[in-house]
């Protein structure tokens, strides 16, 4: 158990911050779902709304630290890539 003050606080703040990630992470994939549940109806218009509304909330997540880059990036383009495949 913490000792310091600073380290107490340091504990409460981090449990805060987990559960603002934990939201933040239910967020982004709850976009992707989205996408994906399109992709598989196989509605490119619709599967390409729910992309553009899913991109910035994605970036979003990058810029606030709770995914990295790459990860991002890589989830962004399979998605992109699989609307493109759509007929």
């Amino acid at each position: 158990m913490a000792n310091h003050a600073s380290a107490k606080k340091r504990i409460r703040r981090n449990s805060r911050m987990e559960d603002v990630n934990k939201i933040r992470k239910n967020r982004v994939r709850t976009f992707i779902k989205k996408v994906e549940i399109a992709i598989e109806k196989a509605d490119k218009v619709e599967a390409q709304k729910a992309f553009t509304l899913a991109q910035p909330e994605m970036h979003r997540s990058v810029a606030k630290g709770v995914f990295k880059k790459n990860t991002i990036s890589r989830k962004l383009s399979r998605l992109s890539a699989r609307i493109k495949k759509i007929a």
